[in-house]
């Protein structure tokens, strides 16, 4: 698709441009309009797509099923209002993350066993609040890296980490919600990699606050978003994580203590969701460097597999430069000037 970013669909091992499918059905049908309708009906952005609901999805089927009447040299055939290609495969085109500008990003602490290796870590038991409520940190919903990107490595960390995660991400507005409502408020999940500079997290989280600059550099999220048509639970679903080949550990989602329909119930409270905000799992023991005491260097190739989900590949960068985030007293008090 060239510069342009649009809303494509898997079908049978091709990649389907929803908006420019769906303004060909509806020129087949007769409609003089077909482009402008396609365009308030089925948006070619996800955020629209979200926005839209029930509606945007019933659309989106419409064009899936009308590629399919088409035949396979039908729809390498097929052109949308502009004359581009309908149909793609998947060297034709370059894959982002399925929500590549998040409106809010959250990720939970759901995995008991992982918890539980925190505390011993620290040498202490883990708290009885852990068991009240789900907890989480808001990240940055602005640093989001997609399939096949390599991600920056920030200067100032010596521990740059994955973690392997499952997200969900938010289909409708909401607020107050019982976990019962929460659950249909959920428009489906991706695979998530909550990378984290762990020697400056450790810093932040002494202190009592983060984390922040030790998880805000980025966030992967790919290869897809599958919907919960397609999975309405992404409970037991097994889980692998790959350094350059190589299986550094596996899991499986059925180890989250709390549920998603739980975790954005709890969100919501005195709060509203929106369509588009994410909310990440936390990892499994062992999904995460930290846990294995095992870390990767820059140029490492990080593959998170997740059954029914598909395969997070992405590429650790190098440090522009080694630095340290550290202030003496006297930076501490500098401040901007007027002239």
């Amino acid at each position: 698709m060239g510069p342009l970013e649009r809303l494509g669909a898997l079908l049978d091992g091709s990649i389907v441009d929803l908006n420019a499918a769906y303004a060909l059905s509806l020129k087949e049908k007769g409609e003089a309009s077909h482009a402008s309708l396609a365009n308030a009906r089925l948006p070619a952005d996800i955020l629209g797509f979200l926005d839209l609901g029930e509606a945007a999805r019933a659309a989106a089927q419409d064009a899936l099923n009308f590629i399919e009447r088409l035949g396979g040299a039908g729809a390498a055939k097929a052109a949308g209002p502009g004359s581009e290609k309908i149909v793609y495969q998947e060297g034709e085109i370059r894959l982002l993350s399925p929500l590549p500008r998040p409106r809010a990003l959250r990720d939970f602490f759901a995995f008991e066993d992982h918890a539980l290796q925190g505390s011993k870590r620290r040498g202490e038991p883990l708290s009885e609040s852990w068991y009240d409520q789900p907890v989480y940190y808001k990240g940055n919903h602005r640093e989001i890296y997609g399939p096949g990107e390599t991600v920056p490595w920030p200067s100032y960390t010596r521990r740059f980490d994955f973690e392997l995660e499952i997200a969900c991400i938010v289909g409708k507005k909401g607020r107050d919600l019982t976990p019962q409502e929460a659950a249909g408020h959920i428009a489906g999940y991706c695979i998530m990699n909550d990378f984290s500079a762990r020697d400056i997290q450790k810093n932040e989280m002494i202190c009592r606050m983060g984390p922040a600059k030790g998880k805000d550099f980025a966030t992967g999220l790919g290869p897809c978003l599958v919907t919960t048509d397609e999975l309405p639970d992404p409970d037991n679903l097994a889980m692998a994580a790959f350094v350059n080949g190589e299986k550094w550990s596996e899991g499986n989602s059925s180890g989250r203590y709390w549920s998603f329909p739980v975790m954005l119930s709890h969100v919501s409270q005195e709060e509203t969701v929106y369509p588009g905000d994410v909310l990440g799992s936390g990892t499994y023991y062992r999904g995460c460097g930290l846990d294995l005491d095992r870390w990767v260097k820059p140029g490492d190739v990080i593959e998170l597999v997740v059954e029914k989900l598909g395969r997070l590949r992405q590429t650790a960068g190098a440090p522009r430069s080694q630095t340290h985030l550290k202030y003496s007293k006297a930076e501490a008090r500098i401040n901007g000037a007027h002239h």
